[in-house]
């Protein structure tokens, strides 16, 4: 398929979808191989950047989406409703926080370490769409395993789990501090 027809199917479905699309699912349209589908997305995300549009396009490790730019937010705002926000409080933090660093993790392995029960901080970060169910471990009961989402690294601002920061000692020692004196505070009540 010629480039230009190419980039116009791509940016037509990418429009369309309003979600990710995996990269692999792309190159079986435009009957291209997933390395020149990258680079044609690459050189569609320089276009947008170029061009001063109020689109780009959003690489993930394994998709692609296109959105509006965020720097043209406040105009969105002025036509449409306010979006729906969330609060992350502590405890939905450190939850989230042991999911992305541990995943896949079940429900059982994120109460060891946080000491406290997690079933109202997972179905919170589910409901946010910042985790899913990613599989069941192959252990009696077959529990749940738990992941971030793509949702999860927009939020973050980060296009991989690879670029989230890694944790020093002092910082782990810190985390496990603050559990124990939790786990202490649900004690006293």
């Amino acid at each position: 398929m010629e480039r230009a027809k190419a980039k116009a199917v791509l940016e037509a479905i990418l429009f369309t979808m309003g979600d990710s699309v995996p990269i692999e699912s792309l190159a079986m349209v435009i009957e291209e191989d997933k390395k020149t589908t990258k680079m044609i997305l690459e050189e569609m995300s320089q276009d947008y950047s170029q061009q001063d549009r109020g689109i780009g396009l959003t690489m993930f490790d394994n998709a692609v989406q296109m959105c509006t730019k965020g720097e043209l937010y406040e105009y969105l705002i002025k036509i449409a409703k306010a979006p729906k926000k969330f609060v992350l409080t502590d405890t939905l933090l450190e939850t989230l926080s042991i999911i992305a660093y541990k995943q896949p993790v079940t429900r059982l392995e994120i109460e060891r370490i946080r000491g406290v029960s997690c079933d109202h901080a997972v179905n919170k970060l589910v409901e946010y769409d910042l985790i899913t169910e990613v599989g069941r471990l192959d252990a009696p009961g077959r529990p749940l395993l738990f992941g971030t989402t793509e949702q999860f690294l927009r939020s973050f601002g980060v296009q991989s789990i690879e670029d989230l920061p890694e944790l020093n000692a002092v910082q782990i020692e810190e985390f496990k501090q603050q559990a124990e004196s939790e786990v202490q505070l649900q004690l006293e009540i």
